[in-house]
């Protein structure tokens, strides 16, 4: 008859694991058991694996060799954007690990297409007869034409604007950038952080981009009457609505968002979604001023 199995107990008490068990049942120097230990082993293997997950799912997706095809031009003569590396973006997506890592593959995939959609917008040295097509000019520009609002004019790949963004985004990523908002055009991984900090942070009214690209905002009822959906139109509207959205029709702004959105996707093999338009969605009001 098979004996009913006893746990292993640790030197000291009326029995002794077979060795193959005793570095798991017990800590020999103190005889306690230590498996209370390796718990908490295990759960610090876990916080180790989320925070390194998030680069390692992005990176799945986009590869070096994704990310040099999609920005081939940004080095070009006329273009600064050699200044945005891969190691860069990796590094900087490694203190954002949700980003492109939440949902199922079309959703992370829809997700890392809807960013690099805007931020080429915004980055843009693209021209209808542009070699490879306007599309292929993402990521040309690191600081903004016509500066805005300076010393707090458009840096990076989301073209961070105003004093309230870069005090808020140096809050968040613990970086004096109000003192020294030139760090972000001067510091690739910093660029990548400021970008990733605003798409992953909602603000006022707005929800993040995150969480509408990923679908984990819903709309209210207040969005609905406004006409703002799930979908890359309310994308825009977060970012630059007050200036692209709610005209009626598209203007040439936003068809240039969504020319780089559907380039993108159709280079990570995903669907590009509803509602990619704002032209019928009232813009948010004016936050942080």
């Amino acid at each position: 008859m098979a004996r009913p199995y006893k746990s292993p107990r640790c030197p000291g008490g009326s029995g002794t694991p077979p060795a193959s068990l005793r570095i798991l049942a017990c800590d020999r120097s103190s005889g306690e058991p230590a498996m209370r230990k390796l718990q908490v082993l295990a759960v610090l293997a876990l916080a180790l694996l989320a925070a390194a997950g998030g680069a390692s799912g992005q990176q799945s997706i986009i590869t070096r060799q994704v990310f040099e095809s999609m920005l081939s031009h940004r080095g070009d003569s006329g273009c600064q954007g050699a200044f945005y590396t891969y190691d860069a973006f990796t590094k900087a997506a490694a203190r954002f690990p949700a980003f492109g890592t939440t949902g199922d593959d079309r959703t992370r995939r829809r997700e890392l297409a809807a960013f690099f959609g805007q931020t080429s917008h915004e980055t843009t040295g693209g021209w209808p007869t542009a070699p490879g097509g306007p599309f292929a000019w993402g990521y040309c520009r690191v600081e903004e034409q016509k500066q805005t609002d300076p010393p707090y004019y458009g840096r990076g790949p989301i073209q961070l604007t105003h004093k309230y963004n870069y005090e808020q985004a140096g809050r968040a990523l613990k970086r004096d950038l109000v003192g020294n908002p030139g760090l972000v055009s001067r510091n690739p991984v910093v660029a990548f952080e400021t970008a990733l900090w605003f798409w992953m942070t909602p603000q006022g009214a707005k929800p993040s981009c995150h969480d509408v690209i990923t679908g984990r905002w819903a709309p209210g009822a207040g969005d609905r009457r406004a006409g703002r959906l799930p979908g890359y139109g309310l994308l825009t509207n977060i970012i630059n609505g007050g200036l692209e959205c709610g005209k009626g029709q598209p203007t040439a702004e936003e068809n240039d968002r969504v020319g780089f959105y559907r380039r993108y996707c159709q280079v990570l093999r995903v669907a590009e979604g509803a509602n990619l338009s704002c032209a019928n969605q009232t813009p948010y009001a004016p936050a942080g001023r």
